[in-house]
């Protein structure tokens, strides 16, 4: 029997595919609505972004099956291109696209959502550029970031000119960096803006959607130092402010482990994060980016359900939002998952990539995710690095009504070793433990007990060797029927 490889999870698109910084967008062409993103694309390997930006999208009613466009727009200044964003005004797309890594940014235009993008007109727009087209078609930018400050300007109808003494200055106070040490005035060490502004349009608000930056400790995050791997926001009943406080969407740190007293350790290599919220055939979801190896130069798109939700105070909720007695109280970002649009779990009867891991723990040497870029639809990304203690876990699965009868694993380079196979938490039950030498690449072994339903499930490596033990490949659960 072949066996499928799983689709669609997160990250949502291939596994060889690197598009971070995604702008999500639903356009209506051609009587089809879809979603599309629009991001950077991390070809360079070595450093940040490429040359080209890539367009992929998905029925707005399947967020599992993603359909790759082509190059949607080429460097015209013979540059890296960092973070775009597009727009539709009219029967017209607008690509702000950021030549020259995001020093210069041009508008160029398009009749499809795909592109090609063409006739790239200069702006005076800075890094990051995110725009706002309003219900009455008036259209509104938004730039900023690495520790200066951001501004919002009202754009002419030509999509590239300023508008007359509409130009605001700090409409958030700003992060610090150690490359840019100056007080300007404007820091703001628990709630500053870092980069990626994204304005959107929510239940009648103006949504400021940024990458934060927290300068002091958060640890209920487990965040102990600076760090900007967040995705918030804050909101306003103006397009140019004043903006009032908001919260905090995602965060790519990965699984959150609590001790007793509430605070958290991460689970996964946090990173830089850009990305936005969207309404997709009446649900909401964040769109934003992972890291895997051992740098920013690899990075995936993840997306994540949300909840968006107005209280009787007008105060604005997105995220994982607590209600009280039906009322919105509070809101904080949601959990990172393998899962994304997956929404009861990925199919545990068919092949799993390692690469879909969102938690990978503990262990005497840092695990990772290795990039792949090989244009495959069987390709894996394995963790790799791993140790003795090192925990790589899946958030969540879908048993079905019927447990399965076997676990099986495919390893690569390995050592002797024990695999366990824990259920719900990374100590949790174990349902079953396999026994690796050095020549066996793959086994299957049957289940203690029985799992129905949706579950986390977790690998546990263990050895008497120092150092790294494995690389896991991928995994499978077997049926009774097979």
């Amino acid at each position: 029997m072949m066996r499928e490889f799983i689709k669609g999870a997160n990250p949502y698109m291939p596994l060889w595919e690197h598009v971070p910084d995604g702008e999500p967008r639903v356009f209506e062409h051609n009587g089809e609505k879809r979603v599309y993103v629009y991001g950077s694309h991390d070809t360079e390997i070595k450093h940040y972004c490429g040359r080209d930006y890539v367009v992929w999208s998905a029925l707005v009613n399947d967020l599992t099956d993603w359909t790759y466009h082509g190059v949607a727009y080429k460097t015209h200044y013979d540059s890296v291109l960092y973070a775009p964003d597009v727009v539709k005004k009219g029967d017209t797309y607008y690509m702000y696209a950021a030549e020259r890594a995001g020093s210069l940014v041009v508008v160029a235009s398009s009749k499809t959502p795909w592109g090609p993008f063409e006739n790239p007109v200069e702006t005076k727009l800075g890094f990051d550029p995110g725009v706002l087209v309003d219900d009455d078609g008036r259209v509104y930018a938004y730039w900023g970031g690495c520790a200066s400050p951001c501004y919002i300007v009202e754009l002419e109808d030509d999509m590239v000119t300023f508008k007359e003494d509409t130009l605001v200055s700090n409409p958030l106070g700003h992060s610090t960096c150690s490359w840019n040490p100056e007080d300007d005035g404007h820091i703001s060490l628990i709630d500053g803006f870092f980069e990626a502004s994204s304005p959107r349009k929510v239940m009648g608000k103006y949504v400021y959607i940024y990458s934060k930056r927290y300068e002091k400790p958060v640890p209920e995050l487990g965040v102990y130092e600076p760090n900007n791997g967040f995705l918030s926001y804050r909101f306003s009943d103006s397009p140019f402010g004043p903006f009032h406080d908001g919260g905090d969407i995602s965060f790519n740190g990965g699984e959150i482990l609590k001790d007793s007293e509430g605070c958290g350790t991460m689970t996964y290599q946090w990173g830089n994060n850009h990305g936005s919220i969207m309404e997709i055939n009446g649900k909401w979801y964040v769109f934003y980016h992972r890291q895997t190896g051992v740098n920013e130069f690899s990075r995936q798109a993840m997306l994540e359900p949300i909840d968006v939700a107005m209280g009787k105070d007008g105060m604005l909720y997105i995220g994982n939002v607590r209600f009280l007695n039906g009322e919105p109280v509070s809101s904080g970002p949601v959990e990172m998952t393998s899962q994304g649009a997956h929404i009861n779990g990925l199919d545990a009867y068919k092949w799993i990539s390692a690469g879909y891991a969102c938690h990978i723990y503990g262990g005497s040497t840092r695990a990772y995710v290795k990039p792949v870029y090989e244009k495959r639809a069987d390709i894996s990304a394995p963790v790799v690095g791993i140790s003795s203690g090192t925990t790589v876990g899946f958030r969540y699965l879908q048993f079905g009504n019927n447990a399965p009868k076997a676990v099986r694993v495919v390893l690569g380079s390995h050592r002797k070793l024990k695999l366990n196979i824990r259920i719900d938490s990374y100590n949790g039950r174990i349902a079953a433990s396999m026994d690796f030498n050095e020549n066996q690449k793959e086994l299957e072994t049957a289940l203690d007990f029985g799992i129905v339903g949706r579950h986390a499930v977790y690998f546990e490596f263990l050895s008497d060797e120092e150092g790294e033990i494995a690389e896991f490949d991928r995994f499978s659960f077997v049926s009774e029927d097979e």
